[in-house]
């Protein structure tokens, strides 16, 4: 569809317009225009708009873009208003990249970009949530079933050891501090509304990822915000309403199985321990949660001035009792305009009030272990009401289980956090050089961080202490970032050369202070005393980026960033990260551009090296001592003075650098009704941030953090995105992704060419470690022996393990490394099938080649955990009545079980009434479930667990929502 003003065409004239999207009016950044009969033509910026002088008799103009309908133009004079159609599905043309934008047809990295209409579904706490499975080497866990509880994000694997994995967010061009803040220290991106969210871009090779040089060797992860659009004012309401209930939990045994066991197996004193009743201690910690979110927004024009403005609230119970988060968000955006477009402006701020109530969390193995034929309450108050196990002077036993209901009910702990998002963008594209564009940003990340601790003295959990009462924080988090840059692009006719540069230079600050607080009893007892801190760190970047096509076939992407950060000393304080890639659009040459089959082949190859700073702490590098505290001082010429303690420190460090190679193929058929990518990509990691032992007397601490050793990684991605049906009452779309990927440690030695012992890490269960990093295999895996079995009943024999070394002696030199929880391939499915207005989706994902090591199945599955006292009896795994272990076999690889898994992530049911009436525009009611179903061998209660270690897991809950959705 065209546009035009009646005019009369000339010879000589300036020709100016814009291209547009024909369905939503967005502009088409690099469109081609050309004069027909002549090879005049330009391409247009980054608003769609176009200038370009037309001579000669021609009279038609013809406009094109990939995923578009060719369509020729009457030249007339005037402004031409041009809207393309689209032949494409499942392709958005234009993605955010870092500091800036660019077609996807331009793209020569590996960048996956999700839109709010492909977001999952249903009560989504924290925005990582909403592109779970949705994209190829993206690895996204919950770790655990908690309504507090954040989530573990990797792309690619990660490329550390001790140093962080974690992405790098980008918040509306604003770098994202990680971690957490007190109060919130495990889920700080859960104060971003997900409801506020347009697009996650995932950016995960070098080539797209070292413009930001010294943060991106684990990737990143782009998220844009909704702004405000040209127009009349929209309302819209949402609002989503969830009961959560228990899945799958421990597998301990029956309150009848216990008995009978106790009856059989145990001593006259232990069968003397035994009760009358039938307690499901499950029934007394879980509960059935509820859960809403509610979100309203109000966008469009006042006068010259886009707007839009949101609020919501967001309130989830956890499945164990007095778990709870609430969330109330705020978010404006003015994004007016001036002189034309020339000038923009953006002001962004997003306002979070957080309110968290946290649970007892030695509740979990309580109502799993506690003695299932006790009652919940005793006849006297002394412990709060509950039945407790008591000594022979009757106070709680030592080391005894103590109630479940009474820890859940007794324990009080609640936090309250304020974070305050703010940006300022200005955007300027010169008159006198509409070519270039200047651009700056200033932002802030401001948060505030502070709770309480109560427990009576009644509490039979704190007897020792009588209880607990005291307060914690403010700590108060500060990240201040500006940005500048300046953009170049031009089309070279002549040259059939488009040319992009930009150049930039950012500096950030961040500051986290806490003050010194006192851990008292409830009788307002001094117990201990914790420190103040104060961590400040500075990083500043000098960056620049190339991008040159020619004729819309050869690609170049070049970019080059140099960072300093405060975390390293003056000699190894800056660090260089280049890039390079190429891409062959083949689809654009004379011989495949006609095809009718085959609408998009993009052939890309990249190498560039990312570093890593970030999980390391500040002063690392710096002698630093730190003072003791009351309580610690030590007695000299007869009084108490403070001290000060060196801390180990290496004068050395510097960046960890990652080198990385990725060779892709994008696709398209059939008008891009069926498109997909191929990548495989090698990762080097070099001078290793890790914790390795020290020698002797080298050091204040008998492990240091040094640059030591590296790690090697490769794999291979795919996706597919297929319309097969697509009519006026019908559309079926399918999107599937499948990753296989493996990590190698190459070297742990400080002195090259030397032989390393295995360093042990991970989780521990009573001092034992489970997990080793060792050159020449995976991180992470399994360190254990080798169970022998019975080969007549086909049952492990106790204290049996392999000799493996044949030495004649079963010792430490036996364990070999056996599994790890890294997944050798992980597959995401999404579909969903629309009948005229109504729309059934679903979400799946698989993991396939992970193993657990069952730690709750070995902890409690063992004759000795039965009871630890004369006063208690626990109850049994049901793995004893398949082991019949009288002691816990800790490093036994028995209890290490394959946890591949397919999992049905959501499923929802969706109807859009449309428009209803003259005030409401549209109506849409869903029906959705989470957490579907679990196909898996594993035997615990979630295949899905942090560190492959399962220990007292909280259960993830299956939800059940209903929302609604009006637009006014």
């Amino acid at each position: 569809m065209l546009t035009l003003p009646l005019s009369v065409w000339s010879q000589g004239k300036t020709i100016t317009g814009s291209v547009v999207d024909a369905d939503d009016g967005s502009p088409l950044m690099g469109a081609t225009i050309m004069v027909e009969g002549s090879k005049d033509g330009t391409v247009t910026d980054m608003d769609g708009n176009f200038k370009m002088n037309v001579n000669g008799p021609s009279r038609k103009l013809s406009v094109s873009y990939l995923g578009y309908d060719t369509q020729e133009v009457s030249i007339t004079n005037g402004t031409l208003v041009i809207k393309l159609h689209s032949t494409q599905r499942n392709l958005n043309e234009v993605v955010v990249v870092g500091y800036g934008t660019t077609r996807r047809s331009d793209l020569t990295g590996s960048v996956s970009t999700v839109q709010s209409k492909d977001f999952n579904k249903g009560l989504v706490s924290s925005p990582e949530q909403l592109i779970n499975g949705k994209v190829a080497g993206v690895q996204i866990m919950s770790n655990s079933g908690s309504a507090t509880a954040g989530s573990t994000i990797r792309i690619r694997g990660g490329a550390s050891l001790n140093a962080s994995n974690d992405p790098l967010i980008v918040l509306d061009g604003i770098p994202l501090e990680q971690g957490g803040i007190s109060g919130n220290g495990s889920n700080f991106l859960s104060l971003i509304n997900p409801n506020d969210i347009e697009s996650m871009t995932v950016l995960k090779d070098a080539s797209s990822t070292a413009i930001y040089g010294s943060r991106a060797s684990n990737g990143v992860i782009i998220i844009t915000t909704k702004k405000g659009a040209k127009g009349k004012l929209r309302v819209n309401f949402s609002t989503t309403n969830s009961l959560q209930t228990r899945t799958r939990m421990i597998d301990m045994m029956s309150r009848d199985e216990f008995v009978n066991t106790i009856n059989t197996q145990g001593t006259a004193a232990q069968r003397a321990l035994l009760g009358n009743d039938n307690t499901d201690w499950n029934n007394q910690v879980y509960r059935t949660a509820f859960g809403t979110d509610n979100n309203l927004s109000l966008s469009g024009t006042a006068g010259f001035l886009p707007f839009r403005v949101s609020t919501g609230f967001y309130s989830q119970d956890g499945l164990v009792r007095k778990d709870n988060a609430k969330r109330w968000t705020g978010n404006v955006v003015l994004n007016p305009s001036f002189f034309q477009d020339h000038l923009k402006l953006t002001l962004n701020v997003k306002g979070t009030y957080n309110k968290n109530s946290f649970y007892n969390g030695s509740a979990i193995w309580a109502a799993a272990t506690f003695n299932p034929t006790l009652p919940v309450y005793a006849d006297n108050t002394t412990y709060g009401g509950y039945n407790e196990a008591l000594d022979a002077s009757g106070v709680p036993v030592n080391g005894g289980v103590c109630n479940p209901r009474g820890l859940v009910d007794q324990y009080d702990s609640r936090s309250t956090v304020k974070r305050l998002i703010g940006s300022f963008d200005v955007d300027y594209k010169l008159h006198f050089f509409p070519d270039v564009k200047l651009h700056a940003t200033v932002g802030t990340d401001i948060a505030r961080g502070e709770g309480t601790v109560y427990v009576p003295t009644t509490a039979a959990s704190n007897f020792s202490t009588l209880g607990l009462d005291y307060g914690y924080g403010p700590q108060k988090n500060t990240n201040q970032l500006m940005t500048l840059y300046a953009n170049y692009s031009h089309y070279f006719e002549p040259a059939r050369s488009n040319v992009e540069v930009t150049a930039g230079y950012d500096y950030q600050y961040w500051k986290s202070t806490t003050p010194m607080y006192v851990t008292r009893n409830a009788n307002g007892d001094d117990l201990s005393t914790v420190k103040a801190s104060d961590y400040r760190h500075v990083l500043k970047s000098y960056y620049g980026r190339l991008n040159y096509s020619f004729d819309s076939r050869y690609l170049l992407t070049a970019t080059l960033r140099r960072d300093g950060t405060s975390r390293f000393s003056g000699d190894n304080r800056w660090g260089t990260f280049p890039s390079v890639a190429l891409g062959w659009t083949m689809t654009q040459e004379k011989w495949l551009k006609d095809s009718k089959v085959l609408s998009n082949l993009k052939l890309r190859a990249s190498y560039g090296v990312t570093g890593q700073q970030d999980g390391i702490g500040n002063y690392n590098y710096l002698p630093v001592y730190t003072q003791s505290v009351a309580g610690a001082e030590a007695m000299m010429n007869g009084e108490y003075i403070l001290t000060y303690r060196p801390e180990a420190y290496v004068s050395n460090l510097k960046w960890e650098t990652t080198k990385s190679w990725d060779f892709g193929l994008d696709f398209g058929f059939l008008g891009n009704r069926i498109t997909g990518s191929l990548d495989y990509y090698t990762r080097k990691t070099e001078d290793l941030l890790a914790t390795v032992p020290s020698a002797a007397g080298t050091n204040f601490a008998k492990s240091i953090l040094t640059n030591v050793g590296n790690v090697d990684s490769h794999g291979l991605e795919a996706s597919l995105n297929v319309t097969p049906i697509q009519t006026k009452d019908w559309q079926w779309n399918l999107s599937y992704n499948i990753t296989w990927e493996q990590m190698k440690v190459k070297n742990l030695s400080l002195v090259k060419g030397s032989q390393t012992t295995n360093v042990l890490v991970g989780p521990s269960i009573d001092s034992y470690q489970f997990q080793v990093l060792s050159e020449g295999y995976e991180p992470y895996m399994f360190y254990l022996y080798h169970q022998l079995y019975d080969p007549a009943t086909g049952k492990p024999i106790e204290g049996a393990y392999a000799d493996l070394n044949g030495d004649g002696v079963i010792n430490s030199e036996d364990r070999y490394r056996y599994k790890s929880p890294a997944p050798d391939v992980m597959m995401g499915l999404s579909t969903s099938l629309r009948w005229r207005s109504l729309t059934l989706s679903t979400s799946l994902r698989a993991n396939i080649g992970n193993y657990v090591y069952n730690g709750m199945a070995m902890n409690t599955g063992a004759w000795e955990t039965v009871s630890y006292n004369a006063y208690q009896l626990n109850n049994l795994n049901r793995s004893y009545l398949a082991t019949g272990f009288q002691t816990r076999q800790h490093l036994s690889d028995y209890y290490v079980e394959n946890a591949s898994f397919v999992k049905m992530d959501n499923l929802s049911l969706s109807y859009d009434f449309g428009r209803l009436n003259r005030w409401i525009a549209d109506l849409t009611v869903s029906a959705l479930v989470q957490n579907v179903f679990t196909i898996t061998n594993y035997d615990g209660v979630d295949p899905e667990v942090p560190n492959g270690m399962d220990s007292s897991f909280y259960p993830r809950p299956r939800t059940y929502s209903l929302s609604i959705g009006l637009q006014f």
